[in-house]
Parts: C-alpha cells; structure tokens; sequence
C-alpha cells in the first residue's frame, strides 16, 4: 500500500502502533518495533514511519535510550494538562449541545488539552466516521454524546481496542460498561411527574422523539414508578415508545386528535424536550386546542428553539454545562491512570421549573403561538 493513496497514512500506522501496545505486543523491557520494520510491516516509506515513531515519542508513548534503541515507556503518558488533545463528538446541535460543548471546552482550557470537534448529525454512520478521523488524528481522548444504536459501533469498538478512553455524556450503553457523566433521568420521569399528579393531572401522554437510549427509558421508568406509588393504572396507549417528533405532520395531529377524543383524554401531554413541546404546541394549534385550557404541556427538558417555560405548566432543567465539565475532568483521570480500574458512571441531578418561575405564560390558539 502506497503513501500516495492515503495522505494521512502516518495517523494509521499510529494507530496501529498504538492498538499492538495496548495488547501487550510490545513491553517495555523488549525494544519496540524498528523504523525499517514499520516500513516493511505496513508498506510505507520511511519518511511515513519515522513521524509515525516521533510522534509516539513527543506523547511520551515511546522513550528512546541512547545505544539501546526505542521502547514502550515504562511510566504512562504525561498528565492532561501536559497537553495533547481530546475529541467531543456530538449528536446533533441546539442547546443542550451548546451546553455540554461549554462545559468540555471550559475544562480542556484549564487542563492545557486541544479539542477536536465533531457532529454526528444523529447519524451512527456519521459517528463512527467521525470516531475514526478522531483516532486516526491520534487524540488521546473521547467525549461522546452518543446516537442510537451505539452499542453496535464498530468504530467505538476500535478505539477500545486502542486504549483510547471514551466517556460519555447524557446517556450510557446498558450493554457495554464505559465511563459515563448524565443526568438523573429517572428522576426527570419520576419528580415530574409527581409534579403534574400534585396538579391533578392522572391522565399524561408522554411524546418521544428517539426511543432506543438509556436516558428515554430512564425517564420511562421514573414516570411509572410515580404511576405506581400514586395508585394510578398505566395507559400503554399514552406511554407508548414511539418516535412522535419522527412522524410526518399529518400522522402527528391525527394521532393528537386520536388522544384527545378517546372517552378519557390525557388532560398533559409530557414533550421529551422543548423542541417537541414547541411542535405539539403548534399543531394543538392548527386543531384549534386552547393550551392552557383543553390540555397542557410540559417539559422532560427545557431545551429547544424557544423558551418553553411560559408555556408549559412544567418543565425538567437539565445539567447541561455540568455534564461537559464532569465528562472531560474524567477523562482526564482515565488518560493519566488516576480514576481506577473500573468504569463510574457519575449521575448529576435536576431539578423541576414551574410556569410560575416564568413570570408569565403563553396560550396557544388556532394556527399559531400567541401571548
């Protein structure tokens, strides 16, 4: 294989190199690999291996010992704050992202740490070619605000193999133990809906957006325990698991108008964040459903294109900023050795805002949002 068919083929003999330390091929009482070896071995010139080798040495991965030749380093790297860089790869953008991209950069600066960052676009394929660019690049780190079906990554399976730490943010994968920083998301389903049983309400139909993700089924199963405790039967046909936001308009306001006409109508209907909230609103709307009135809305989150408050008669706020801190001072921990051998999963609270902290409050009206 040529140099000329991959421009960054150095970053790929990096890696490489770095995948056969992290099994153990190479220990540092043993000499590491050659400069000549690694041309031979992966069919590059030397110009490729000897910055392939360098770089290796510059993280402090390699040490070189005069008349002895080159070694794995017997001590790990230096800590974050040496330098170096992390990747942040998020899903999506909008608030939230907003928040948890403050919250990283804010750490990454104090730390001395480059970031690299990337948009998955809610896409897995998208994700794992952003996952690979990050290794390839030789980051010594990864925040990941993780889509669905992340589980099956194969690119997140290659930088495990690497012994690139990877901690995630907001949601965790229930079938692969990883570092994770999230918020209490059982305690948004649970103290919400508390919150709206205070007020009366019995009867919620709770609107999703994705639904195959640690932190829907979370608030899932909060909302339920508080059912439960309250003495208040499940309606399965309002707690269903589908993906209202993904539907088209028309198929959204007739299964709207299906709730609202059943002999016992949801009296809220609970948006799993605000650009949900924000869409039901308007379509209520174009049914001509008074909103407070006929139905209300609240909020799992508060994040989303407007400020939702004013118009739901409860909404969840979430850590945003706090869970990019939290996620990149672990990741920290983990690149210098300090967090211990064992994955944590860090749970960060939230708390619940009532219309009454707005100051005021929207009514939605027939076609449109209005003060």
């Amino acid at each position: 294989m040529s140099d000329d068919s991959a421009p960054h083929r150095y970053q790929q003999v990096k890696r490489k190199l770095l995948e056969a330390i992290a099994r153990r091929e190479y220990r540092p009482a043993r000499p590491f690999i050659t400069q000549r070896e690694v041309c031979e071995r992966f069919g590059v010139s030397t110009t490729t291996a000897v910055r392939a080798l360098n770089e290796l040495v510059a993280e402090g991965v390699l040490v070189r010992k005069q008349g002895r030749g080159t070694f794995v380093a017997e001590t790990p790297p230096a800590r974050p704050g040496g330098g170096g860089s992390i990747a942040c790869v998020i899903h999506g953008q909008g608030p939230m992202m907003a928040g948890v991209i403050s919250g990283v950069e804010s750490v990454c600066a104090n730390l001395g740490l480059q970031l690299v960052l990337f948009d998955s676009k809610g896409s897995l394929a998208v994700q794992d070619q952003a996952l690979r660019r990050a290794l390839d690049s030789g980051v010594r780190g990864v925040v990941l605000y993780a889509v669905q079906g992340t589980a099956d990554s194969t690119a997140l399976a290659e930088l495990r193999r690497a012994g690139i730490p990877i901690v995630l943010v907001d949601r965790y994968l229930p079938t692969l133990a990883t570092d994770a920083v999230v918020a209490d998301h059982f305690a948004v389903g649970h103290e919400l809906t508390n919150h709206l049983i205070g007020l009366g309400h019995e009867r919620m139909a709770l609107l999703w957006d994705e639904t195959d993700c640690s932190s829907v089924r979370d608030r899932l199963s909060g909302h339920l325990q508080a059912l439960r405790e309250h003495g208040i039967a499940e309606r399965p046909d309002l707690t269903v698991l589908l993906a209202h936001q993904q539907l088209e308009r028309t198929e959204r306001i007739a299964r709207l108008r299906a709730m609202l006409e059943h002999r016992a109508p949801p009296t809220v209907l609970i948006g799993c964040d605000g650009y949900i909230v924000a869409t039901a609103a308007a379509d209520l709307g174009q049914l001509g459903v008074a909103v407070p009135g006929q139905v209300e809305l609240a909020g799992m989150d508060d994040f989303g294109p407007l400020d939702i408050l004013p118009l739901t008669v409860a909404a969840a706020r979430l850590p945003a900023e706090p869970m990019g801190r939290e996620g990149v001072h672990l990741l920290a921990e983990r690149i210098d050795g300090s967090a211990g051998g064992d994955p944590r999963r860090i749970v960060l609270p939230i708390t619940i805002q009532t219309r009454d902290a707005a100051g005021a409050y929207l009514q939605v009206v027939r076609g449109d949002i209005g003060a």
